[in-house]
């Protein structure tokens, strides 16, 4: 299907309508028909791209989950593997990650894993590939490191870093998401 220059595909709008309707009215505001209407497409449309709201929430999740997984992309050649991995632990407390309804939205799917296997396998599948991004660039910056200690300190950070997460939705304070940043850096190079 083609679509007009400068529009985003059907699927992508349909996607983003559905994110956004997540954020915004929670799992309960989200239905093929509701995300048709959002992303201003036909209702067999978005039923042909993703079959139900299972599917619906199934693709929200994982492009959430791509979104994380770009964080800890392996440096380009040339970059220096700790200035890299620095650069990637301030990306995620970065404000478009610390939006309220950013934050909103990943709270509905993060809800979503202690109520449905096949979300809580979508979002441990993406916690797993973070966490393994997250060591390896952990294992570039620091080859000094065990590959045990470099799991453990990744597994640190990335506690820290959802815990930022789950609290600035709630508590807006800029210093402490410092502080945060800060401990991870430590976990990192101390």
């Amino acid at each position: 299907m083609s679509t007009p220059e400068g529009e985003a595909p059907a699927g992508e709008r349909i996607l983003d309508a559905t994110l956004a309707l997540l954020a915004r009215d929670g799992v309960a505001g989200v239905s093929v028909r509701t995300v048709a209407a959002e992303a201003g497409v036909a209702r067999g449309l978005a039923g042909y791209y993703f079959n139900n709201k299972s599917g619906l929430i199934s693709a929200a999740l994982r492009r959430i989950g791509s979104q994380d997984f770009d964080l800890v992309q392996p440096a380009a050649d040339g970059v220096d593997p700790v200035e890299h991995l620095r650069c990637c632990l301030r990306q995620a407390v970065d404000p478009s990650y610390l939006d309220p309804a950013y934050l909103s939205l990943r709270l509905q799917l993060w809800s979503l894993a202690g109520v449905d296997q096949s979300y809580a396998e979508i979002n441990r599948a993406a916690q797993r590939r973070y966490l393994r991004g997250l060591a390896d660039l952990m294992s570039a910056a620091r080859p000094d490191l065990e590959p045990s200690e470099v799991g453990r300190r990744s597994t640190d950070i990335l506690i820290i870093q959802n815990g930022v997460w789950l609290t600035a939705v709630l508590i807006e304070d800029g210093e402490a998401v410092d502080r945060a940043v800060g401990r991870c850096e430590a976990l990192a190079f101390g």
